[in-house]
C-alpha cells in the first residue's frame, strides 16, 4: 500500500526544471504554501490570549523562517546556534531559549538578545543567577501527569527534561538569593504527536497543576508555555491538525490575567518541503522489488525516525542515468509492491517498504512530501560523503 502525495503545480515545475538540468536530489520548498497554512494556525488564535512561537527545531531554513515570521508571535531556539541564526536572518523577533544542558555562553547571549529563557534545573538557575543580569525566565516543570497514546513521550515520569517537584522546590529556594532572576511562570510539553481533542484535555490537567504551584510559590499573573506536540500523520496527509478545535479549548481554559503561549514545530512546516530523487535502479530480491534511489535518509532521516512510509509521488520519466538500461525488461508490474531505499550501506536506508508505485521504471522521479520539517536538519549529512542536495524554493 502507498501514500500517494499532492504535488502542487508551482513545485511540479520546478521539479521538471531540476529534473531536465539534473540537479536531483534537491529540497524544493513551497513558500507560499507555507504562508497560507501559517496564517490560518495565527488566524485561529487571533481572538484568544495564546501567543504561537515557531519551534525553529523543525526547520530553521532562513527563507522558512522568514515566510513563517508575519503569522506567528515569536520563535522557540534550542542552542546558541539556533540563537545567533535566527537573531540574524529576523532581529527583531522576540525570542524564548529552551532545552536541556544550556552553557554559560548560551545563558549569556540569550540574556543579551532578550529571550524568555526556559529553566531546566538548578544548577542551570544558578549558572544564569550568576551573570547578574536582570531575566525573566520560566521553569520548565516535570510534573506527575502520564500522558497515554503519546508518539513520543517527554515528560510525566523519569526524563532529562525539566523538572519534578522536588527540583522546582530547590529552584524556589534559590531564587531568594537571585534577585535578579524574575520567574514569570511554568513551561511544560509532555508528548508528541497528540490530536486537539488530547492537547486540549492535557492542557487543562497541566494548567490545574501550574496553577497550584504559582499560588504557593507567589508568582502573580503566571505565564503557561504548553510546549508543541501537535500531532502530524504521515499515513493520511490530508488529515491536518485541528487548529480551530484547538484554539477555542485553550480560549475556554485561559484564567484570568494568565498568558498562554504554544510551540508548534512539525505541525507547521511538515507539508511545505518535498525531497526530489531519481531512481537509479531496480532489482528482486528474494521474490521482492527494491527501488534504490540517488540520495537516502541521510537527506531525509523522517521516515526512520518516525518509522513510517513518506508520502511520495512518482513522475514518469524525465532522464535516465544510466544510458542503455531502458533496453532492460521492465522491472515492475502494475501494482507490484516495492520498497524505495537510498545509496547507503545500511539496511535502515529505507524511505517507505513494499508500497505501490505503478510501474517504476529507472529515470523516474520520485517527490517525497512531507519533507518539511525534522528532515534535512536532522539527517546524519556526510555518512559516506554522498554530495549534498540543492535548496530551491518557490512562492516566494
Amino acid at each position: 500500500m502507498s501514500v500517494e502525495a499532492v504535488v502542487p503545480a508551482g513545485v511540479r515545475e520546478r521539479v521538471a526544471e531540476l529534473v531536465k538540468a539534473g540537479e536531483t536530489p534537491a529540497f524544493v520548498y513551497d513558500l507560499a504554501g507555507l504562508r497560507e497554512h501559517a496564517g490560518r494556525v495565527r488566524a485561529a488564535f487571533a481572538a484568544g490570549p495564546v501567543e504561537v512561537f515557531y519551534a525553529a527545531k523543525a526547520n530553521a531554513d532562513a527563507p522558512v523562517l522568514r515566510a513563517l515570521a508575519p503569522h506567528v508571535h515569536g520563535i522557540e531556539v534550542s542552542s546558541g546556534g539556533e540563537l545567533a541564526h535566527v537573531r540574524d536572518v529576523l532581529p527583531e523577533a522576540p525570542l524564548a531559549f529552551g532545552g536541556p544542558g544550556k552553557t554559560p555562553a548560551e545563558l549569556a547571549a540569550a540574556v543579551a538578545a532578550g529571550a524568555r529563557i526556559h529553566v531546566e534545573s538548578p544548577a542551570e538557575l544558578a549558572r544564569l543567577g550568576a551573570l547578574g543580569e536582570p531575566v525573566e525566565v520560566l521553569l520548565r516543570a516535570n510534573p506527575p501527569l502520564a500522558v497515554a497514546d503519546a508518539a513520543l513521550a517527554m515528560g510525566g515520569a523519569a526524563t532529562p527534561f525539566g523538572m519534578d517537584e522536588t527540583q522546582l522546590a530547590a529552584c524556589a529556594d534559590l531564587l531568594r538569593d537571585t534577585p535578579s532572576v524574575r520567574v514569570r511562570g511554568l513551561h511544560a510539553h509532555l508528548a508528541s504527536g497528540l490530536d486537539a481533542p488530547q492537547l486540549v484535555k492535557l492542557a487543562a490537567r497541566l494548567l490545574d497543576w501550574g496553577r497550584d504551584w504559582c499560588d504557593r510559590y507567589g508568582v502573580a499573573g503566571p505565564e503557561f508555555n504548553l510546549g508543541g506536540g501537535m500531532g502530524v500523520d504521515y499515513g493520511d496527509p490530508g488529515r491536518l491538525f485541528d487548529w480551530a478545535a484547538y484554539a477555542s479549548g485553550l480560549g475556554g481554559l485561559a484564567g484570568a490575567g494568565e498568558r498562554l503561549r504554544i510551540e508548534p514545530g512539525r505541525a507547521v512546516t511538515a507539508y511545505c518541503g518535498f525531497y526530489v530523487t531519481t531512481v537509479l535502479d531496480l532489482k528482486p530480491s528474494h521474490g521482492e522489488w527494491f527501488a534504490v534511489l540517488q540520495g537516502g535518509t541521510h537527506h531525509l532521516r523522517t521516515p526512520v525516525t518516525k518509522g513510517h512510509d513518506q508520502p511520495f509521488a512518482v513522475l514518469p520519466g524525465g532522464g535516465d542515468p544510466h544510458p542503455g538500461s531502458r533496453e532492460l525488461p521492465p522491472p515492475a508490474r502494475h501494482g507490484a509492491p516495492v520498497t524505495l531505499v537510498g545509496q547507503l550501506c545500511t539496511p535502515k536506508d529505507v524511505f517507505a517498504r513494499a508500497v505501490t508505485a505503478g510501474r517504476l521504471e529507472i529515470g523516474d522521479t520520485v517527490v517525497f512530501a512531507m519533507s518539511g520539517a525534522y528532515a534535512w536538519n536532522i539527517s546524519h549529512h556526510d555518512f559516506l560523503m554522498h554530495p549534498k542536495p540543492a535548496f530551491h524554493y518557490v512562492g516566494g
